[in-house]
């Protein structure tokens, strides 16, 4: 067995070849060989924004001047570095920034999800831990990501640390998904408890969460703009890892370091759209009504630098390269994906279908009524960047394997009490919509993983299906419409070949939401 597993390992490395996949013997082989490389190329998605190459490739320090270059800006440091940092990959984040500073780094306050330490530790990522000596204090909170106690600590520990610094100073700021969690400081008198009653609220009542992030800010020291505000006269550089579709720099963790464009009047027009402003306590309206007497009005960020440092664009770019090293024409299809899991399911369907009948058939492929439909359900998705038609055409030219990628983040509509994440749901889905129409003389596979490595409370990103799903579980006496029902798509994917078809790498110590892989290769 080891010895078929090093033989797969090493036709998974080698370019595809025709002859690889074109003799009836050599199908077992070719099945379990594109698994492995869907794996390896998840691999290579996540290892693009791993902390230590993304602040590699951000930062670069000249020891002998001193001068540190963030893109085409320079910095001076002569002991006047200091660092805060907040979100799930930010622990990462400041253990690669202090490998690469040093001595230069005076001082530095994270703030981390609870627990984050011992789950590194015990999972052997020894380069995401700081070293014992660390000039970098940690403070753990936020436990399911929610503001808590603690997190309020460390927000008050990385406020204080800003408001103590000068004009000669520089703040390096880290920041990743979670950090609003991991970041909460209402303006007195407002409680932590009152915001976040009202908060709840407000989703209750079908907020969105640009509106969400609207009040939160405005009732906030450090959110908003809040937190470069604290550091003035500083200069401040922000490095952020994106965990948000389109990448906007004033909702990830509701932009501490960039002005929020909104006023008072925003906040009441949405508390009144949602009946809640006669109900305000007190406090609230207190915080509102100074921030409307503000003499000084609106503060600007123009001591600040924002740098977006890792995305699911350069995630997806990296697997695209590598895809294309092992012999694949690989497009990237949109790094915006959202809406339902079921319409993106059937949309990864339908487009397996369609460009799978370009790629065999170039002179005839789908049906016109399949490519409407196609072209339907994308218009349904609304995504804003989706290269569809370049994609279809790219197919065409096409003799070869193709990957097409994506990613973003799909919802899901909780109807039972199972176990699953997005990410093992989608693909259980793609699996069946598959399985209900012939492909014709094609090799398919699907995958969805989590770049965080841990696709909702279990322990896998993902999974990865096959066109066979639906009647290889059938033989196992597993109905696939059932564990959907109840969206428990860790326990079928646990039951079905011996969990052979789940995805596990592990806490990554990043995340730049999901990796969507479809894989198309000709018989």
């Amino acid at each position: 067995m080891a010895a078929a597993l090093q033989v797969l390992r090493h036709l998974a490395r080698a370019p595809l070849s025709p002859l690889l996949w074109g003799g009836p013997l050599a199908r077992l082989a070719s099945s379990m060989a594109l698994a492995e490389q869907a794996r390896q190329l998840f691999e290579s998605t996540v290892g693009a924004v791993l902390p230590g190459p993304m602040l590699q490739r951000a930062l670069s320090l000249d020891p002998d001047s001193g001068q540190l270059k963030v893109r085409d800006r320079s910095f001076q440091l002569q002991q006047n570095l200091y660092l805060v940092g907040f979100g799930k990959a930010v622990l990462g984040m400041a253990t690669a920034a202090e490998e690469l500073l040093g001595q230069h780094l005076v001082q530095g306050v994270i703030s981390v999800p609870k627990g984050i330490r011992a789950a590194m530790e015990s999972a052997g990522k020894q380069e995401m831990l700081l070293k014992p000596h660390s000039r970098v204090q940690v403070f753990e909170g936020a436990e399911d990501n929610l503001p808590d106690r603690d997190a309020l600590r460390a927000a008050l520990a990385i406020r204080q640390l800003a408001e103590g610094l000068t004009a000669d100073d520089l703040l390096l700021v880290l920041i990743s998904g979670g950090g609003s969690a991991l970041l909460p400081a209402p303006i007195p008198p407002v409680t932590l408890e009152e915001k976040q009653t009202l908060t709840k609220l407000l989703a209750a009542r079908g907020a969105t969460i640009q509106e969400l992030n609207t009040i939160r800010k405005a009732l906030s020291q450090l959110k908003g703009g809040g937190l470069a505000q604290a550091a003035y006269p500083a200069q401040v550089v922000s490095l952020i890892l994106s965990d948000v579709v389109g990448d906007p720099v004033e909702v990830i963790a509701s932009g501490p370091t960039v002005a929020s464009i909104h006023s008072v009047q925003d906040c009441l027009h949405i508390l009144n759209r949602y009946g809640l402003r006669a109900a305000l306590p007190r406090s609230v309206k207190t915080v509102l009504a100074r921030a409307d007497s503000d003499p000084h009005g609106p503060h600007t960020c123009g001591h600040v630098l924002n740098v977006i440092i890792g995305s699911n664009a350069l995630a997806l770019a990296e697997a695209q390269k590598q895809a294309e090293a092992l012999g694949y024409r690989a497009v990237v299809l949109s790094t915006a994906i959202q809406g339902d899991v079921k319409s993106v399911a059937q949309f990864y369907a339908l487009l397996a279908r369609v460009a799978g009948a370009r790629l065999t058939m170039p002179g005839a492929g789908a049906s016109v009524e399949e490519d409407e439909q196609l072209y339907e359900l994308a218009a349904d998705l609304q995504l804003p960047d989706l290269q569809l038609k370049e994609a279809l055409e790219a197919v065409v030219g096409t003799r070869g394997p193709v990957c097409l990628l994506a990613g973003g983040e799909p919802t899901v509509q909780l109807q039972g009490s199972g176990k699953g994440g997005r990410n093992q749901e989608l693909a259980l889905r793609v699996g069946a919509e598959l399985g209900r129409w012939p492909l014709g003389p094609i090799d398919v596979l699907f995958l969805s993983g989590g770049t965080d490595g841990q696709d909702g409370p279990t322990e896998a990103a993902g999974a990865w299906v096959r066109p066979e799903l639906i009647s290889q579980a059938a033989a196992q006496g597993l109905d696939v419409a059932a564990f959907l029902a109840h969206n428990d798509s860790h326990t079928f994917f646990c039951r079905f070949q011996g969990g052979a078809h789940l995805l596990h790498t592990g806490l990554t110590g990043t995340n730049v939401m999901d990796a969507h892989l479809l894989f198309l290769q000709p018989r």
